[in-house]
């Protein structure tokens, strides 16, 4: 996958798209696209990374919680029935 370094402008090739999606993994081996040869692999961190557009990455492959907020809110003392289980965490 190609994205865009944001600071310094540059195309990096991102091969592991596994690592990429994971929000757990801060960096990402990468290779430049400096010139005409195939620049050698080195770890970049996530946040510097940006699609071609410039449009920043999503949440979810940055930030394992990102959703913990709404989460809590669905989950404030929703009843689901009267046999000892007071609150009901969904399927």
């Amino acid at each position: 996958m190609l994205l865009k370094h944001r600071d310094q402008g540059v195309i990096v090739k991102v091969s592991d798209i596994h690592t990429l999606l994971d929000p757990y993994a801060t960096t990402v081996e990468g290779r430049m696209q400096w010139g005409e040869e195939e620049q050698d692999r080195e770890p970049i961190a996530k946040s510097d990374l940006c699609f071609l557009s410039g449009e920043h990455l999503p949440q979810c492959w940055l930030n394992s919680h990102y959703r913990d907020e709404e989460v809590s809110r669905h989950r404030c003392g929703t009843t689901a029935s009267s046999d000892g289980f007071s609150h009901y965490y969904g399927a």
